[in-house]
């Protein structure tokens, strides 16, 4: 029987059953993340951390995909600091969870939809799904994922993700790091199921313990390693006339005119 969270989201959906609460991203038709999607988000991750009865948060998206990322209008001057922040809290809220995280990818998950995906405990995706951090394409980088993704996928392959922001199919992403497992579409959500229930007939309080215990270190040097990206990303790169270039290109539908400055 599931028991609803008293509050009222628009951008996301909650379910709670048997341990397990389901965040579902829902801003059709890409789900993309905006800031008022970041403050449910932010919002539901902190209600669900206070309650005893969960052990396990599984994030999905609506609808044909996953997430395609952060919402580019949010980039400009004005706005980016403001979307940083609370875009990294709720990553920041995701990395630091007791409960075990799980996020089930189908379709597009790109930009800051890959980088939520990327910090959960386990990952399940598609075979055909699209993972991948194109922000470099817009002039800009994705502060997560150089933070952790070198840590996932090794150096190379992290610095070839992000450097050239190409896609991969989510067979590739398993099989570089980024998921536990890729299955066929239609094999998604039982796979997850079986997932849930491997981890429902485990103690609850054990597997809190023992992530607190696994990455009280890596959370160290995530905390301060996003810090610095934070700080280069508004103190340089949002300086640079390209960064802003990228950003009013992709808004005018039109190819960015580089000029290295």
């Amino acid at each position: 029987m599931s028991t609803a969270v008293e509050s009222i989201f628009v951008r996301i959906a909650l379910e709670v059953e048997a341990s397990v609460a389901r965040v579902v991203l829902r801003n059709p038709p890409l789900n993309v993340i905006d800031v008022a999607m970041m403050e449910e988000l932010a919002r539901v991750l902190s209600e669900i951390e206070s309650r005893t009865d969960i052990a396990v948060i599984l994030l999905s998206g609506e609808g044909k995909g996953f997430s395609a990322g952060v919402d580019v209008a949010a980039h400009t001057l004005d706005k980016v600091e403001e979307m940083l922040r609370k875009f990294h809290t709720v990553i920041r809220a995701l990395v630091g969870s007791r409960k075990v995280t799980v996020a089930a990818v189908h379709g597009n998950c790109l930009g800051g939809g890959a980088e939520l995906a990327m910090v959960c405990d386990v990952v399940y995706t598609t075979a055909m799904a699209r993972w991948g951090f194109p922000e470099i394409k817009l002039g800009c980088y994705p502060p997560v994922a150089c933070t952790a993704l070198a840590a996932l996928v090794g150096q190379k392959k992290a610095s070839e993700l992000i450097l050239t922001g190409r896609t991969v199919t989510g067979s590739e992403a398993a099989g570089m790091g980024l998921a536990n497992h890729a299955v066929a579409d239609q094999d998604l959500q039982e796979a997850v199921k079986g997932l849930l229930r491997e981890l429902r007939s485990l103690s609850s309080s054990a597997l809190s313990v023992t992530k607190k215990a696994m990455y009280a270190w890596d959370a160290m040097h995530f905390d301060k390693g996003l810090a610095r990206a934070e700080k280069i990303y508004m103190e340089e790169l949002m300086k640079t006339a390209d960064a802003q270039e990228g950003i009013e290109a992709f808004n005018q539908k039109r190819p960015p005119n580089w000029t290295g400055k």
